[in-house]
């Protein structure tokens, strides 16, 4: 009995050691104020909580009220330092590479691949971002894509005119996805695509869920969803291997001709995880950014009369009634590129960032121990009142005179530093081309939607609206 009683309470002494340690880390130095939460679990349930509003994630929110704009916390099962200092975010991107390196949990892992662009690191990081800029870079877009992405515009725009009511976001994603496979694999309108378009909405729901493996689960079926995903790009790869060469390359050929060099360091495996991300890269942030532009425009008419006027002008200036549109009005729209500035403040599609300190570093009277993760968060950035007068408010007008086709230290829709997002130009035009057709040749309504954010922006219900032409 006696030895029974000693073994229990030693592994009780060992319980509350263990759970001490954990909730207070060790650091060469001070780490900043927060929680770690239950072992293992962390703080992660709570992280998952979604939210109806495009306001500071309540998980965020509560910590910054509590410990500041530094805080502690774990999520499964990793260490995290959240920042949601703008100045310490700037450092952050500044330092990448050096102190700072692009890192994601394990889970994220999983699903992207470990040879995905958003993992790998230095030279082979920066030649894959080049690529994908030479190909969907601001010269390939004014050369080549405005006209394809115009005409799809145009195209999909009629048709959802015709077909009553729309939802919008699955319509918008399955356009821009047929379009990027086309792009990418010269693969659009096949089979293999529709297959693609399936496993890549179950690659979306479990994307940012909590990673149990069960089957049946969100994270289960994203898993899933990635493996057939990769099987239908392998073959594809494995077939272009023996097809004659074609005049009109598709990303899928840049990538073979890059592996098949002598001495190249991109592997099969490295082409296939970036082939993989693309697509999903291409459609999703995209498409929701457009289903909220409308849904904003909706709430404002003020600005929808602004940007009405801007888009009317372009095509009264015109010599010809049928003319297309050209690079140099997709520049002139001012008034668009603040709608879409606006829209991608408040939206924050990138809710987090994720990077991983490589040595100990001090900061702002603190220490980010070598080895924790670092949580970026764009969203406390773009909705500070100090910097955003009514940060909540829709205002296209507050970038009037500001840069808009930059990031900084206020501003991070589509990231920073050398991780900036390669396709940010193709997303605007991609934008700005929409908006320019939605408003002149047709009018909406809303009937049903609601945005949900856990963490990232999802539509529950779907998002349907009614377009009726303006000449009918």
């Amino acid at each position: 009995m006696v030895f029974v009683t000693v073994v229990g309470l030693s592994l009780l002494l060992c319980l509350a050691h263990w759970v001490y340690n954990w909730r207070n880390p060790k650091c060469n130095g001070k780490l900043p104020p927060g929680s770690m939460g239950f072992p293992i679990i962390g703080e992660t349930i709570q992280f998952f909580i979604p939210h109806r509003n495009l306001d500071v994630p309540p998980f965020i929110r509560k910590r910054t009220e509590k410990y500041g704009s530094l805080f502690k916390t774990s999520i499964v099962g990793c260490k995290i330092i959240v920042s949601a200092d703008a100045e310490v975010n700037h450092l952050i991107f500044q330092q990448e590479g050096k102190s700072f390196i692009s890192w994601y949990m394990d889970s994220f892992t999983d699903i992207l691949g470990k040879d995905n662009i958003l993992f790998l690191q230095g030279f082979i990081h920066k030649h894959l971002r080049n690529l994908i800029l030479n190909f969907v870079g601001s010269q390939s877009l004014k050369q080549r894509l405005l006209p394809e992405i115009e005409n799809l515009t145009c195209k999909h725009l009629q048709l959802w005119s015709t077909q009553g009511t729309v939802e919008l976001k699955e319509a918008i994603s399955t356009m821009i996805f047929s379009f990027s496979t086309e792009l990418l694999f010269s693969c659009n309108g096949t089979k293999s695509t529709t297959k693609m378009r399936k496993y890549y909405a179950d690659f979306l729901d479990g994307l940012i869920s909590f990673p149990l493996y069960i089957p049946g689960t969100a994270y289960w079926k994203c898993l899933q969803g990635r493996k057939e995903a990769m099987e239908i790009i392998k073959s594809t790869l494995e077939e272009r291997h023996t097809a004659p060469k074609k005049e009109k390359k598709d990303f899928l050929d840049v990538m073979l001709e890059e592996t098949d060099k002598d001495g190249s360091f991109l592997t099969e495996k490295t082409a296939l995880d970036f082939l993989f991300i693309l697509p999903f890269a291409f459609f999703e942030s995209t498409s929701s950014v457009m289903v909220l532009a409308l849904q904003l425009l909706s709430e404002n008419p003020e600005a929808l009369e602004e940007l009405t006027k801007e888009h009317e002008a372009i095509l009264s200036n015109r010599e010809k009634n049928d003319s297309k549109l050209t690079w140099e009005e997709y520049r002139s729209m001012t008034f668009t590129h603040m709608v879409i500035n606006e829209t991608t403040r408040l939206v924050n599609i990138v809710p987090r960032v994720f990077r991983k300190a490589v040595n100990d570093v001090q900061i702002k009277g603190y220490t980010i121990p070598a080895g924790w993760m670092v949580m970026v968060c764009p969203t406390t950035v773009h909705l500070n009142p100090v910097k955003y007068n009514d940060p909540l408010a829709f205002n296209p007008w507050r970038w009037q005179g500001e840069e808009l086709n930059a990031g900084s230290k206020n501003f991070m829709a589509f990231g920073g530093g050398v991780r900036l997002c390669a396709g940010a130009d193709f997303v605007k035009l991609q934008m700005a081309i929409f908006l320019h057709y939605l408003v002149t040749k047709y009018r909406w309504s809303v009937i049903k939607g609601h945005v949900l954010k856990k963490p990232g922006v999802v539509f529950p219900d779907g998002f349907h609206v009614q377009l009726f032409d303006k000449n009918t």
